[in-house]
């Protein structure tokens, strides 16, 4: 029998000189708004603190060792970052856990490391972890355990924003709004300084919306300046003025868009009309004979995820994208722009185990049920960029793994860097002027030999040409 032992946690609170990955993720996700209060449950040093109070969050910090003095009152936001890997105990790691959930009154955001870094804890076993060198004791997690472990301790369900970063809501309309946020566009105005701008600012929105916008949905300055100006007013200047075109395909996008929302909804649990935001009630109503309708339309949606062939057929539809034999390659650029069903398949696999932080190519299999998040840092710059990590999500069993080529001397690398875009991207052509030069100079008459590194670079040589930025040149002669 094992004997008990208490780690040394203190240790494994380290100096932070930026946001932690976790905190980044909850301002990008907006859940750090200026009109929330935030606590930091086990804060350690309180680098994270200092940083949130230097971009105006209202934030207090608590950590049994470093700031056991500060209050521990209810908040908005409750953080508990890397603290569940530390507690050796597993009914005291239970208990941390619910008193975080105690304290979180609109949203719990749970962060841990996970099982992929394996390799650079080293130790012995001990419990359902592993003793350091350092006295320390570290529990990794895997992304769907973290994720399934919060839903079953706090009974509620939970969204992955990223690898090993949960996010528990208090409330089905604070989900909601969140899954919203991720995956309807945010609406945007353009600015307005004076009735006629804000005239054309409600226009553009009716255009691209397919709909009048409620008043509540308006930015403040734009309210004010039409509030003058009666309902049958604002239809007449909008039906004089608006191009009902343009209006026709913003309904069809908005249209699209919400079944893809309420599919995504009943995939992590769908709630009622009336906890949906208000933007959505509205789409709802707009483009819909009922919030059932809406529902039904979406479930099926949502059923043609499990067709292969209904799959298939999106994939060699879709307008963007670089189709293999196996699988949908889409530059994070052109992801929105592909067929609903394939933005629902990646949707689906991002709120099951979260979406990496740091990716530039989605992968989409089309045998079985899998998304690849592909992290190529230099897609932009490198006229043939080097993969550095890969994030895979099986959508059929929910298990993730994560393969890193940091250390690797001879990494894959991409070809064709056109087509993983969309034709109107703005560095298209460059990237297929580049594909057809190096076409005709033979480069890839041996497949086979350049998908990586070492193979590309050997068949250069071969062909007696030489990259400049997305040139490709002559070689010189030595």
């Amino acid at each position: 029998m094992q004997e008990a032992w208490n780690s040394d946690r203190r240790r494994t609170a380290i100096g932070r000189a930026a946001l932690s990955r976790p905190a980044r993720q909850a301002l990008a996700d907006r859940q750090l708004a200026p009109d929330r209060t935030v606590l930091d449950y086990g804060c350690g040093r309180g680098g994270d603190v200092r940083s949130l109070e230097r971009l105006d969050c209202r934030i207090t910090g608590w950590d049994p060792h470093y700031n056991s003095d500060s209050p521990t009152a209810p908040s908005d936001v409750v953080l508990l970052t890397y603290v569940l890997n530390v507690i050796e105990d597993p009914e005291e790691r239970r208990q941390t856990l619910l008193r975080a959930w105690g304290l979180a009154t609109t949203v719990l955001i749970v962060s841990a490391r996970l099982t992929w870094e394996k390799s650079k804890v080293r130790g012995e076993g001990f419990g359902d972890g592993l003793l350091t060198s350092r006295r320390t004791f570290q529990h990794l997690f895997g992304s769907s355990e973290i994720r399934n472990y919060v839903e079953e301790t706090t009974g509620t369900r939970c969204v992955s924003a990223a690898p090993g970063i949960v996010y528990a809501f208090k409330s089905d309309s604070a989900r909601l709004s969140y899954l919203a946020h991720r995956i309807v566009p945010d609406a945007e105005w353009l600015a307005s300084e004076d009735t006629t701008t804000a005239i054309a600012s409600l226009i553009d929105y009716v255009e691209r919306r397919g709909r009048p916008p409620h008043v509540e949905e308006m930015p403040r300055p734009v309210a004010e300046l039409l509030a003058h100006l009666q309902p049958g007013e604002l239809k007449r200047l909008t039906r004089d003025s608006a191009d009902a075109d343009k209006i026709s395909e913003g309904g069809r996008r908005t249209t699209l868009n919400t079944l893809l929302f309420l599919a995504v909804e009943l995939f992590n649990g769908r709630g009622p009309f009336r906890g949906l935001p208000l933007s959505v009630q509205l789409d709802v109503r707009a483009f819909f004979s009922s919030y059932k309708e809406a529902c039904q339309r979406a479930d099926r949606l949502l059923l043609k995820l499990r067709d292969d062939g209904y799959v298939r057929s999106a994939m060699h539809a879709s307008a963007v994208g670089k189709l293999t034999q196996t699988a949908l390659y889409v530059h994070r650029r052109a992801v929105d722009r592909m067929p609903t069903i394939l933005r629902l398949y990646e949707h689906c696999a991002s709120i099951a185990a979260g979406r990496p932080q740091q990716w530039a190519v989605a992968k989409l299999r089309h045998q079985g049920r899998a998304v690849s998040w592909l992290d190529y840092p230099e897609f932009d710059t490198d006229p043939h960029p080097r993969i550095t990590s890969s994030y895979l999500v099986d959508l059929k069993t929910l298990e993730t793994s994560h393969i890193s080529y940091a250390d690797s001397t001879n990494r894959p690398l991409l070809h064709r860097k056109h087509e993983f875009l969309a034709r109107d991207d703005p560095d298209s052509q460059k990237y297929r002027r580049l594909t057809d030069s190096e076409i005709k100079a033979g480069l890839y008459e041996r497949p086979h030999l350049i998908g990586t590194e070492h193979g590309w670079e050997a068949e250069l040589i071969h062909c007696g040409r030489e990259l400049r930025g997305h040139r490709l040149v002559r070689r010189a002669v030595d």
